[in-house]
């Protein structure tokens, strides 16, 4: 598995909160997974599923009792990126400010490079 300490990806501190959360409700899981897929309507979208199950070669990151693990094709779609977690007047979601993307849709979970 891939070192916790090397990534270029960063969780903050409202997403590791978050996903702790969720994940101490759910005995069946110990990982937040996220991957880029092609689709959406903006090229590529995100996928987020809760998971116990990791390859070899997936990128772990940790950060207050929450991990995170992302595959080695999605780490170059979101290189540079910030999960976060957002709680306001629109409502709630996981969002990624990624640097690569030229452009996105209005729900945040698609984007193109």
């Amino acid at each position: 598995m891939s070192d916790t300490t090397d990534h270029t990806v960063t969780v903050s501190e409202a997403a590791a909160r978050r996903i702790a959360a969720i994940l101490a409700k759910n005995a069946d899981a110990d990982s937040l997974r996220i991957s880029v897929e092609g689709g959406g309507c903006s090229g590529f979208s995100y996928k987020y599923d809760l998971t116990s199950g990791r390859e070899e070669d997936d990128i772990i990151l940790e950060r207050d009792g929450a991990r995170v693990v992302i595959d080695p094709v999605s780490i170059i779609y979101m290189e540079g990126s910030v999960l976060d977690y957002v709680d306001d007047l629109m409502g709630q979601s996981f969002q990624i400010r990624n640097p690569n993307a030229v452009a996105s849709c209005g729900c945040g979970t698609s984007f193109s490079v």
